[in-house]
């Protein structure tokens, strides 16, 4: 009997609980629709090379390791300045970072080919360090076997960011978080 009891005021007592938790005095949040939990995308290109295809030799430490030119569109109203990723998440070890470069003026359309190794550039654009130790574009440079996989990947931003030249990727991604707007990115290959 005890026992039957002892049940019976646990069920009443979590019913309650649970039924207390339904009621509140405030409004209910709005949740974000679908369209608004999705992030925007940036149509991001090269005229060097196709998407899913090989970067030309000219863009890599076989050639003359000149920045393959790039092209963006889509970049969303109230964007502040654009940063841009290159890495090869193939290597061994490590994913190894091949260019870092951001404040990249709002109304930028692409990067020509062979951007200078510049910590500034004169549009105000900075660049960072790479896993090569230097600042701006150092293209693939695989060791002998599989081909790897070389990422470009833009972002648009909703502030110009307080980084000084030479931020790692790291340093570039915590202080991109939060203010990503809309973000693309296209692969290419390469493989000796």
């Amino acid at each position: 009997m005890r026992i039957f009891l002892i049940i019976a005021l646990l069920v009443l007592f979590s019913g309650l609980v649970l039924f207390s938790g339904c009621i509140s005095d405030q409004p209910e949040q709005e949740t974000q629709t679908e369209e608004e939990t999705i992030m925007k995308q940036i149509s991001i290109s090269s005229d060097a090379f196709k998407a899913g295809s090989s970067i030309p030799v000219e863009n890599t430490c076989d050639g003359d390791d000149r920045s393959p030119a790039l092209s963006w569109d889509t970049v969303p109203p109230g964007t502040q300045s654009i940063a841009l990723i290159v890495d090869d998440p193939d290597a061994p070890g490590k994913t190894w970072i091949h260019w870092v470069i951001y404040n990249i003026p709002a109304d930028s359309t692409g990067l020509p080919p062979g951007v200078p190794k510049n910590k500034t550039l004169d549009d105000g654009s900075l660049q960072g360090t790479n896993d090569f130790g230097r600042i701006g574009y150092n293209g693939p440079c695989p060791p002998p076997g599989k081909p790897h996989r070389y990422f470009f990947k833009v972002y648009a931003l909703d502030t110009t960011l307080n980084l000084k030249s030479g931020a790692t990727k790291s340093q570039l991604e915590t202080a991109m978080s939060g203010h990503i707007l809309a973000q693309g990115e296209m692969v290419g290959k390469y493989g000796r």
